[in-house]
């Protein structure tokens, strides 16, 4: 899929990346070591695609990054990552697996609020999943038989009001929320710690074959990805992003639930906590989230009121798939700078639909990015 017909999708559940050596390029690109997500799209935004940098010279890349990583970009790739594409290329052609870059129509636009969002996502399962309304639910992997029944009965609820419920497919909370979610029309989408085809933990492997299925399970990491620890704080940044709110239901005051609660804030996401007894170690994290300023909650209907939800409505989507790119140049784009929001104006979009425009034609190469929020057209 190129990255104009990438913009141009009708729908945001295209499948995604499916070209061989599409896959090859965006796969190379990220396993170069030292170039980080940060390099990656520095070098998209400079250069174009990732076929297109490896026909450039060293002294082209090293514009950008550092001439021994641009060296070693260009190394003939090792057999390990010759293996993992042909490994990757079989695995997009099962049903229901989908390989998304950041040149995809599909891939979630919310991620692009991180400062390093993943160039290439693994999905296994419902990829419109992506695109919906979410609340992410999180909490301790030694929850109490309360906070399970509580993650289980909130992540019910919030699929019954059309919700997509996010989570980590952790023991405990997590595995809760995304078993109660799956009984409702919202969904539930699994960002996990490894690749997308290894089940950690083992005892959840019956509840990843139920989301595969009916919900969603999302992985950053190459195929055969064993967990690692340093693995998990990356996943919560991307549960933080997909959603409009994380709510905290157990948790200890050390906790990576909170870390997931920070980062949301951070993004400008909603945080919600759960109260608990104060004499109650899995509480403590909680309190301390509602003293920072989360929204205390005691039913569902406290998180479907702060969204401006009501019960059993139907909430409101991501936004739509891009404009068209070529009506959107024809129309809008000079070669002359111009400000976004002249360019929304020009075209009579939102904002966020003609960012995702350009990001499509910058990956293009067929529109520069210049300081000040200035876009120019080149071709």
């Amino acid at each position: 899929m190129t990255v104009r017909a990438a913009a141009t999708a009708d729908a945001i559940g295209t499948a995604g990346t499916t070209d061989a050596a599409e896959i090859a390029a965006w796969l190379r690109l990220t396993r170069v070591p030292g170039i980080g997500k940060a390099a990656v799209r520095q070098l998209l935004a400079a250069f174009g695609l990732p076929q297109r940098l490896f026909a450039l010279d060293a002294a082209a890349l090293s514009r950008v990054i550092p001439a021994r990583h641009a060296n070693a970009l260009l190394a003939p790739p090792d057999a390990a990552t010759l293996a993992l594409v042909e490994r990757t290329v079989a695995w997009t052609a099962e049903p229901g697996n989908h390989l998304l870059t950041l040149a995809d129509a599909a891939y979630p636009r919310a991620l692009l609020d991180l400062a390093d969002p993943p160039p290439v996502l693994y999905v296994k399962g419902r990829l419109e999943l992506l695109a919906r309304a979410g609340v992410a639910m999180v909490g301790a992997r030694n929850a109490t038989l309360q906070g399970v029944e509580d993650a289980r009965r909130f992540a019910g609820a919030l699929s019954q009001a059309g919700l997509a419920v996010v989570s980590g497919m952790a023991l405990g909370i997590d595995g809760a929320a995304h078993d109660g979610a799956l009984a409702g029309p919202g969904g539930t989408v699994a960002v996990i710690g490894t690749g997308i085809d290894v089940v950690y933990p083992a005892r959840h492997r019956a509840l990843a074959h139920r989301i595969a299925e009916a919900g969603a399970l999302v992985s950053e990491f190459p195929l055969g990805t064993a967990p690692r620890s340093q693995h998990f704080p990356q996943r919560n940044r991307i549960i933080a992003a997909l959603v409009r709110g994380v709510l905290v239901v157990e948790a200890a005051a050390r906790s990576g639930s909170l870390i997931t609660a920070r980062l949301a804030a951070e993004l400008g996401r909603e945080v919600y906590a759960m109260p608990g007894s104060i004499h109650a170690p899995l509480s403590k994290g909680c309190h301390l989230l509602i003293r920072q300023g989360a929204k205390l909650v005691e039913t569902a209907q406290d998180v479907l009121e702060e969204l401006g939800i009501a019960a059993g409505a139907a909430p409101r989507t991501a936004p739509p798939p891009a404009p068209r790119a070529d009506d959107l140049l024809g129309a809008a784009l000079a070669h002359d700078p111009v400000a976004l929001d002249v360019l929304c104006a020009r075209a009579a979009l939102p904002p966020e639909q003609v960012a995702a425009a350009l990001l499509a034609l910058e990956l293009e190469g067929t529109v520069e990015r210049l300081p000040g929020n200035l876009y120019r057209r080149l071709v």
